[in-house]
């Protein structure tokens, strides 16, 4: 028995590997429709192609929209999966407020962030304004919260203005060796930190960093303004060696 040819509206794919400021993005597959013939050989290996592209699928964060507009801190990927991100921060100086002791994530990382804003504004010995980055990281430890903004590159090497404010630290950061990460759009709110740690320590269970579930303190890095409702990034981190 014969079987006839005929005009299938097949897809082939592409791969296409992107990269991006901050860290490597996903590796995606672009699909061009076209008509091919249809035949069982050809059936076969769109098959093949599919089964083999199926399982070099790369999941991963693509950069912040943000990190176009500002600067922000360099990492490499470990490892990228759907639910969550591994990366290793490169070591680089940080500015930090004062420990604020709250129950509300809010209040806390109001204040810190506004001593820190006062700062890159001017408010400074020398009087003179400090690029504005991102992300702006608080680290949550119990109910301890502390913000740091990240310093410009222009400032990583040369002396930075002086505080007027004792509150203020010049810091490096990361402490840790590694950093698991998941993101969410949206707002950070006291109600949905729980929600993401527990969502993060569950994709970890089971995976070479699983160790990383038993560490306490973790970061929020919110990536937007509040002024920006929509096309928001955040994530929150927990560091681990």
């Amino acid at each position: 028995m014969t079987l006839m040819s005929t005009k299938w509206p097949g897809f082939l794919p592409y791969p296409l590997n992107l990269k991006g400021k901050g860290g490597t993005g996903p590796a995606i597959c672009l699909w061009e429709k076209e008509n091919v013939e249809f035949s069982p050989r050809k059936a076969v290996y769109f098959l093949f192609v599919f089964l083999v592209l199926s399982q070099c699928m790369v999941y991963g964060y693509p950069p912040a929209p943000t990190c176009a507009r500002y600067e922000c801190p360099s990492y490499s990927v470990v490892q990228s999966e759907k639910e969550f991100e591994i990366r290793s921060y490169k070591d680089a100086l940080w500015v930090s407020g004062p420990k604020v002791v709250a129950k509300s994530y809010k209040a806390s990382g109001d204040k810190g962030f506004l001593i820190l804003f006062s700062y890159y504004e001017g408010n400074n010995q020398e009087r003179v304004k400090i690029n504005m980055t991102a992300p702006v990281f608080i680290e949550v430890q119990n109910s301890t919260y502390t913000v740091y903004f990240y310093v410009p590159e222009n400032y990583q090497s040369t002396p930075l203005p002086r505080p007027i404010s004792p509150e203020i630290k010049q810091v490096r950061l990361p402490k840790y060796k590694y950093a698991a990460v998941i993101r969410f759009d949206g707002f950070i709110t006291d109600a949905i930190i729980p929600i993401k740690i527990a969502a993060l320590k569950k994709s970890l269970q089971g995976t070479p960093y699983q160790r990383a579930t038993a560490v306490d303190n973790f970061f929020l890095a919110g990536y937007n303004s509040p002024f920006e409702p929509t096309n928001r990034a955040n994530e929150l981190i927990i560091p681990f060696n």
